[in-house]
């Protein structure tokens, strides 16, 4: 009989010898083939680095993200879980290239191979200076950096509001710049790590109801990519956009760039720049009417200006005295009003429930995909230890069982008389055969 040997493809160490005829081929299920093909890929594998691009990729409600990994010649189905993808600064976009890093996962109910995905980084571009001209290209189109809507600074500002850390250098050098010629409101915000960009962006919005503030510097010291990322991110750039008041950025040294720069009605290379600004209108103007003090005409009309000046600034006071408080009192009613309504409006409150329950929903779904997996697994893995238990398994190594002619097994010679018959299972097939003597003991 001639032998045959078949090798795996997988590994060197699983080969099986068989013979030619079909009736002794090792036969596997289509279980335990993927179980084979699975086991086989985690152990040889596991974390890999994969280089390719990607191919139409998409975040669903669930904040999975989807895609394929291309390549010349080949292509992979992938998914980063929501955990993950969240993580990620830049926005995943066709025909990107990137290097991933993750497992290989084989699906068995589908006989599917798919790549899971644990970090995912474009090539030749840092994740963060991609970021930084993904936003800058979308607010471009936006608007929020056209020259047109930017404002000039006031010419005599004297309450001004800062948004920065109060233990940062940044504050420090504003202060030597400005204190004692304006009054200062500062909100105090984190300025680095991951909840920055939301603090600053409240500050910036805080700041603007106060209503006697005229004007803004947003800004904080230098630093890295990384710790200036908090004014690349959109939430600020939409808050200094939407302020009623002009903002000064100072983010960073004179070289540093960020997103908040574009967006501002002024840039100022530095924190101390930025002071120096407020107060360089003011100091043009002084130093031209201290020189116009000088010229005899002024002299001469001094007094009745002076007087002039008096009766303009009495008028001014008794104005805003009778308008003032009314407008006041009633923009306050408003903000009141306005409050209860959205907080007993039906529609905010379901809106609210309905957000939960997607929330809850979600989480059901990724918990259940999980629990299957692993219950899945587990059944695999049963399976496996039942079957090396099997009789069945055996009777496939060469044993056999012996039955007398009333069906019981036979333990011992004695169970069985000369004459009788007795009928042998084995792995393929039934012996039926009549003893003709028996041994109760091995010779």
């Amino acid at each position: 009989m001639r032998e045959y040997r078949l090798r795996s493809p997988f590994a060197g160490d699983l080969e099986e010898s068989f013979a030619a005829e079909p009736s002794a081929r090792r036969v596997y299920t289509v279980s335990e083939l993927t179980r084979q093909i699975k086991g086989i890929l985690e152990s040889a594998l596991g974390q890999v680095w994969v280089e390719g691009e990607l191919f139409e990729p998409k975040v669903y409600p669930s904040g999975h993200l989807w895609f394929d990994l291309k390549d010349s010649q080949s292509s992979l189905k992938s998914v980063m879980w929501r955990d993950a993808a969240a993580q990620l600064k830049f926005r995943p976009e066709h025909g990107l290239k990137v290097i991933c890093s993750g497992r290989v996962d084989f699906y068995a109910q589908r006989g599917e191979i798919k790549f899971i995905a644990d970090s995912l980084e474009p090539k030749g571009l840092g994740a963060l200076q991609l970021a930084f001209e993904q936003l800058k290209e979308k607010l471009q189109k936006d608007g929020l950096f056209d020259e047109a809507r930017k404002r000039p600074l006031p010419v005599f500002p004297e309450r001004i509001g800062i948004v920065t850390s109060p233990r940062g250098a940044a504050i420090d050098d504003i202060l030597k710049v400005i204190r004692g010629h304006v009054e200062i409101s500062l909100y105090p915000s984190r300025v680095q790590g991951e909840e920055a960009a939301r603090a600053v962006a409240h500050g910036i919005r805080q700041l603007n109801t106060l209503g006697d503030l005229d004007l803004l510097i947003v800004g904080r010291g230098g630093g890295s990519l990384e710790d200036l990322w908090a004014f690349n991110e959109e939430a600020v750039a939409r808050a200094i956009f939407a302020s009623r008041l002009p903002v000064i950025s100072a983010v960073g040294h004179e070289k540093d760039v960020t997103i908040a720069d574009l967006v501002s009605d002024l840039r100022a290379p530095t924190p101390t720049k930025a002071a120096e600004l407020v107060l360089a209108q003011r100091r043009i103007c002084l130093d031209r009417f201290a020189a116009a003090l000088e010229e005899p005409a002024f002299t001469e009309a001094g007094e009745w200006l002076k007087e002039f000046q008096e009766q303009i600034e009495e008028f001014q006071a008794g104005l805003l005295d009778g308008v003032r408080e009314p407008l006041l009192d009633t923009a306050h009613r408003i903000r009141v009003l306005q409050g209860d309504l959205l907080a007993g409006s039906p529609r905010v409150l379901i809106l609210q429930q309905a957000q939960h329950l997607q929330r809850l929903k979600e989480s059901l779904v990724s918990r259940t995909a999980r629990s299957l997996e692993k219950s899945e697994a587990r059944v695999d893995g049963l399976a496996g230890r039942l079957h090396a238990l099997s009789p069945l398994a055996v009777l496939e190594r060469g044993y056999s069982i012996t039955f007398d002619e009333k069906g019981r097994i036979v333990k011992a010679a004695a169970d069985v008389k000369p004459g009788g018959l007795v009928q042998t299972r084995l792995h393929r097939g039934r012996l039926t055969s009549r003893v003709e003597s028996t041994t109760e003991k091995e010779e």
